[in-house]
């Protein structure tokens, strides 16, 4: 999901209260966003730049998961309990992005359900669709059998 997907799923006057919360940021090249387990309080919009989403596999060290550029959602823990991150974010190169306080949006979410019913569609897309999608293909890349590439496609391995 792209930003305009994100902000186009939203109703103008929605879109524009979701804006309203956010302030403008920037990250230097390699600055840990967050880490796994650590509180989900803030949230991003990219504008400009690359994340690292990765976790931490013993013995291996960090492992990139996925990563994330301009226009996508960079986090989606915060919207469910225990509003804790499940994988941890560091920037590639400089990073330009919409930050949102996540306290603040789940309370408009909460106060307004047609505020927040589109909204929390749309991140539930970008966490239960494409985000574990992506992490389940990784990780099956990562623990196949020597020599044998995984096909998402085929489900291959269940």
């Amino acid at each position: 999901m792209n930003e305009a997907a994100l902000l186009t799923a939203l109703p103008p006057a929605s879109r524009d209260r979701l804006l309203g919360l956010a302030r403008e940021v920037s990250f230097p090249a390699g600055a840990r966003l967050f880490d796994e387990g650590e509180a989900a309080e803030k949230f991003w919009i990219l504008r400009s730049g690359l994340v690292a989403l990765d976790v931490h596999v013993p013995g291996r060290g960090s492992v990139v998961l996925e990563t994330v550029g301009p226009g996508e959602l960079l986090g989606w823990s915060w919207l469910f309990e225990p509003y804790q991150w499940h994988l941890g974010a560091r920037t590639l190169e400089p990073v330009r992005a919409y930050e949102f306080d996540a306290g603040r949006v789940r309370a408009e979410i909460d106060g307004d359900p047609a505020f927040g019913l589109p909204l929390t569609r749309c991140v539930a897309a970008v966490a239960i669709g494409r985000r574990l999608r992506a992490c389940r293909t990784r990780l099956l890349d990562l623990y196949a059998p020597y020599g044998v590439e995984s096909d998402p496609a085929a489900g291959w391995p269940e």
